[in-house]
This record gives C-alpha cells, structure tokens and sequence, in this order.
C-alpha cells in the first residue's frame, strides 16, 4: 500500500517539525519528573499546543498535571483523542519513553491541523499524568474525561513496533500486618509476630501458584520488615500487585491472595489490614483501528511485528480508555534496549529514538485522519465496539 497523497501532506508537516519535537523531547527526557508532578513537562507540552491555537484545558480531573488541548477544523466531524503520558520512573528517568509518548500526541494533533486546516473533526490531546504509578488514566476516565470520544490512541516506544499487543487486568494491595512487640530474648512468649504473619503470608501465596491459570502474576516485596532483630515486631508491611487476564477473573484470584493473608495472619494470632489500590482494566485493542494504523505504518515502510503468543505483558491505565471508547496502543521502535532499563533510558534520547518519535506522529496524525475522512472506517471501528460492549 502506497502512501497517498493527502498523507504525504501529513509526513511533510511531521517533518517540518521535526526538530521542534526532537528538542521538546529531549527537555522532557533531560528533566524527569515523577507521577503526578509532571509540572515542568505539562507545561511545555501545553505551551507548544497552545502557540499553535490548540484550546487549553488545565488541571482537568482535579489532577494539577492533567490537560485537556483542542482543535476543531470544521464542525460535525467525529472527536478523536490522542493521549500524551509524560511522567518517569524513579531512578531512571525516562526508561519508560514517556518523553516520547507526550511528543509524538503533540507531533500528531499539530500536524494533522498543519497538514488540514479544513479537517471534518475534532482533536483533543488528552495529558494523562502518572502512568508509571498513580493510574492518573483511571482517576479521568471516573471523571468523564473520554466518554465524548469516538476513537482514542496512543504510541508507546518499544524494542520492536507492534499494533495488537495485550495487557492485563491488575490491582495493587498493602498487606499491613499488626502483631505485638516483645523483647525477642527474654520475653518473646509475650508478643506476637507481625514479620512471621508476612512471611506465612508469601508462603502461603507461593503454594497457590500450581492452581492459577497461566496468565496470572502476583509479585510482591517487603516494605517493612520490622525495627531491630531483638524486639518481636509488631508492624510490618508488604507491596503486592495482582493480575490476571481479565478484571472478572482478577476478582477471583485476588480473593484467594486476601484469604492467604488473612489466614496466614490468624495462625499466629495476627491481624492483617488490607488496603486496596485502583483496578487496572485488561486492554481491549479495538481490530478494526489497529488495521487501521497497521496499514500507515506499513504505507510508511515500518515494519510491524505480531505480539509474542504467550505472557510479555503488563498492566497499564490504558485498559480503563479501552472500556469506555475504541482504543489502541502500539509500540513504536526505538532500539534494541527494553523497557525499564538504564538502556532504554539511553533509547529514548538516541537517533533511533528521534526517529520512533517522528514514525509515532506520523503513523497517528495518518490514522487520525482516516477517521475523519472514511464514514465507512469510523464506522468499522464503532460497531466493533458496540459488539464488544454487548458481550461483556
């Protein structure tokens, strides 16, 4: 499939932009800030969209780093969002490639309004803050942020550029446990141990792993582990995240980690209190607007990759969107470094990462398009969902 003309005038307005969004970019990727204080990052992006006549929606969803940017060329088109994520991990920076993420939805809305001043549609850059830890995505879509949406997408940089790849249900629990304290010598008959109520509490999880299903994952670390080795503690605490195909099933599995806790905790005479964090929805890539952008890519000359049959997923906020709206979310290469690594890190500020930045605009401003100007496309895409809706 040939590059047509229309979308030639989308590469050529990516390109003339080229060196603004590679600078834009790197000032993200040079100053890392983590979930929920993106302030430096929001604002660059907000600034750019803005100087290009983009309407700027601030704090949206009581969330100070959250944005809302739009344009409208001409009235009665359908609204299409384009999500910019931008925070960084601890430690690491931009090992995640959020500083490529936040960009390319940039690159994409500014180009797309460049390249079709007269679009029949409306572009909202939606800045989604705290991807790596707060799940900022979850916390709009309970406020209503995409539900006006009829398509949603973003780019995600990776080591290969896939279109269909998973993700899985998941939800986070601090398990703290409460005992007693006693002198670990001379009285230890007196306390009760938090630290053996946790370490009950790993074993017991470990022995449930023969009776899950495949596709589960329950990893956890000690976050406290008491004070000092001669007192019996009587706190401790432990980090563990949940995850499961899908959120129906999650349901299942996490009651099974819970009663392992709580009778691990009982058998020493302990109590545990359970503190719950937000439920991360599985991803439901939409088939027909991954064809879509499929086809973009490959009319680009990008080679796209199938997702590996079996595991090679995580969780992310992205699968709450996919509930509410038909959403996608490739991976762009990068390099050959993955993700969550001091190379990646690296990756995200290469050459090869500039160029993955420059393919993601492309490929979205491309597919944004189609959008707005097949009826048909639009169409494909809406149904596909309605189905799907109905068989949940």
């Amino acid at each position: 499939m040939a590059v047509t003309v229309e979308k030639e005038k989308i590469i050529q307005a990516v390109d003339s932009r080229d060196k603004e969004l590679r600078e834009l970019a790197l000032k993200i990727h040079a100053n890392p800030e983590l979930a929920f204080k993106e302030f430096k990052a929001a604002e660059w992006l907000t600034a750019y969209l803005e100087k290009e006549g983009f309407e700027i929606e601030r704090g949206v969803a009581d969330l100070e780093t959250a944005f809302i940017a739009t344009w409208e060329g001409e009235p009665g088109g359908p609204t299409i969002g384009i999500l910019a994520e931008y925070d960084a991990l601890p430690g690491l920076g931009h090992a995640c490639g959020h500083n490529i993420i936040g960009t390319s939805a940039v690159g994409a809305a500014i180009a797309l309004k460049d390249a079709f001043p007269n679009l029949k549609g409306k572009i909202k850059v939606i800045g989604t803050p705290a991807e790596e830890d707060g799940g900022g995505k979850i916390l709009m879509c309970d406020k209503g942020i995409f539900d006006d949406l009829d398509a949603a997408m973003m780019t995600h940089p990776k080591e290969k550029t896939i279109v269909l790849r998973g993700g899985l249900a998941c939800i986070g629990a601090t398990f703290k446990f409460h005992g007693k304290a006693a002198h670990a010598a001379s009285a230890p008959e007196n306390g009760i141990s938090a630290l053996d109520a946790m370490l009950n509490s790993f074993a017991a999880i470990n022995s449930l792993r023969e009776y899950f299903t495949d596709d589960v994952r329950v990893h956890g670390i000690i976050t406290n582990g008491g004070d000092a080795p001669n007192v019996v503690p009587a706190y401790c605490e432990a980090e563990f995240i949940i995850r499961a195909k899908t959120s129906k099933t999650l349901v299942a599995v996490k009651e099974k980690v819970y009663n392992a806790v709580k009778g691990s905790s009982m058998a020493v005479g302990a109590t545990c209190e359970i503190e719950e964090g937000l439920l991360y929805a599985e991803r439901n890539n939409n088939l027909a607007l991954a064809a879509i952008h499929t086809e973009n890519l490959e009319a680009m000359g990008v080679e796209v990759f199938e997702a590996q049959k079996q595991g090679g997923v995580g969780s992310s906020d992205f699968g709450n969107v996919g509930q509410i709206v038909p959403a996608i979310h490739p991976y762009i290469h990068v390099g050959d470094a993955r993700t969550h690594t001091p190379e990646f890190t690296e990756a995200t500020k290469s050459e090869a990462g500039m160029i993955g930045l420059n393919n993601a605009a492309k490929s979205m401003a491309m597919t944004t398009y189609d959008l707005c100007t097949d009826e048909s496309a639009l169409k494909r895409v809406k149904n596909e969902f309605v189905e799907w809706k109905k068989s949940q």
